[in-house]
């Protein structure tokens, strides 16, 4: 067996298919986001202004997010030193989970060191915890969601994305005595639009389901604290597991749930991707403490966020180019194909300076391949300025239809 050859022939694959993810080197520079340095392959360094981070509100390089992290690292050094039940567990890693489940109004939260562990570790641990249970998924839930539900073993029902009627039959078709648990995000980020939570927690109470909803894209920017959608739509006290990330609004690194005190246990009691993974550093839990802190009194970094992003939405359509609007925080510049795409973000990057990294299957089906922009409110005028002129020049570069527009 030529193993190499095979390797070859999958890698030949993604470039004739046009969606070969290439990686590039970006220093970050403290105090300077969202503009950064680029080291191009000839070695040269070029200054660029990055239009795809998750690094939402720039909170990577608060300064109360900085001062608690070294704070924390002269007091411990580097890393946990082991896994929550070996020593890795530490008075920053309590005080996190403590500012979380207040976040959330919940007894308890758990920490797991990104949001896609804890989305796999316990979507495929619950069925150990409630035998037989059926869990119900919206069909364009995340990838970790996805895993943690097949990976659990149990029985799966997919229902067509926010379709609360499909969700429905699916329910009233199974036996009422059966434990289930429905599965679903508040912000779906490559369209950019919102589950309905309400209507899914209504179902919920009909049939006896629990609800487990994905909060990542939203923890931070939306709701009076930041706590999500479910915040804002006040329908948080209705959600039996939240699921949240400290690595995009707050800008550090982790995710976790927040739930009862008895979920959180039995969780972190039976879930190997938590028992048997290193925690967090406590710079980092310390960080993301303090971020968290920041911005339940921030709703002003919320609403400059939100304002950045419609200003973008409205300039970009009023050059015809085709947006997703589904009134979030998410600009998705719809291209269809995958070629157009990373040519596109490829001369975004090398004549204009502004990475914007292309988004292609399996990220999104085949056809809806796209740039997807995240607005922040570091990004100035001077900057959205040039992203504008820029898609402008490019979309009649590249002979892309533009939408019909109003005299």
């Amino acid at each position: 067996m030529d193993y190499t050859a095979k390797l070859d022939v999958a890698l030949d694959r993604l470039h004739q298919e046009g969606r070969y993810r290439t990686f590039i080197d970006i220093e970050r520079v403290n105090g300077n986001f969202p503009n950064a340095i680029w080291t191009r392959p000839d070695g040269n360094k070029q200054p660029i202004t990055v239009w795809c981070g998750n690094d939402y509100l720039g909170m990577g390089q608060n300064p109360a997010v900085l001062e608690a992290m070294h704070e924390a690292l002269d007091a411990t050094g580097a890393g946990s030193g082991g896994t929550r039940n070996i020593s890795g567990t530490t008075v920053y890693h309590k005080r996190l989970e403590a500012e979380l489940a207040d976040l959330h109004g919940k007894e308890a939260a758990l920490l797991f060191t990104s949001a896609y562990i804890a989305n796999d570790a316990t979507l495929s641990t619950l069925p150990k915890l409630f035998p037989g249970l059926i869990i119900y998924s919206d069909a364009l839930n995340h990838a970790s969601m996805i895993e943690g539900v097949r990976r659990n073993g149990g029985a799966k029902r997919i229902f067509r994305h926010n379709d609360v009627e499909h969700l429905r039959e699916l329910l009233a078709a199974d036996d009422p005595e059966v434990p289930k648990l429905i599965a679903f995000e508040s912000i779906y980020s490559m369209d950019g639009d919102f589950g309905p939570i309400e209507a899914i927690c209504d179902l919920a109470d009909e049939f006896g389901a629990l609800t487990y909803i994905d909060e990542v894209h939203a923890v931070g920017m939306y709701g009076p604290r930041g706590a999500g959608v479910a915040e804002r739509d006040r329908v948080m006290h209705r959600l039996d597991i939240i699921n949240g990330t400290l690595a995009k609004a707050y800008g550090v690194m982790g995710g976790y749930i927040a739930t009862s005190a008895k979920m959180c246990d039995a969780i972190r009691s039976y879930a190997p991707g938590f028992i048997f993974t290193t925690s967090l550093s406590p710079a980092i839990a310390a960080g993301a403490a303090a971020s968290v802190a920041f911005l339940k009194r921030a709703p002003e970094v919320r609403e400059q966020h939100q304002q950045q992003a419609k200003t973008l939405k409205m300039r970009l359509k009023a050059m015809g180019l085709p947006i997703i609007d589904h009134g979030s925080h998410i600009v998705p510049v719809m291209v269809g194909d995958p070629v157009h795409t990373k040519k596109l973000s490829d001369m975004l990057l090398k004549d204009y300076g502004i990475y914007a990294q292309p988004i292609n299957f399996p990220t999104v089906p085949r056809g809806t391949e796209r740039l997807r922009f995240t607005p922040s409110p570091v990004h100035g005028p001077d900057e959205m300025n040039k992203l504008v002129s820029a898609m402008d020049a490019l979309w009649s570069h590249c002979a892309l239809n533009r939408a019909e527009l109003s005299a």
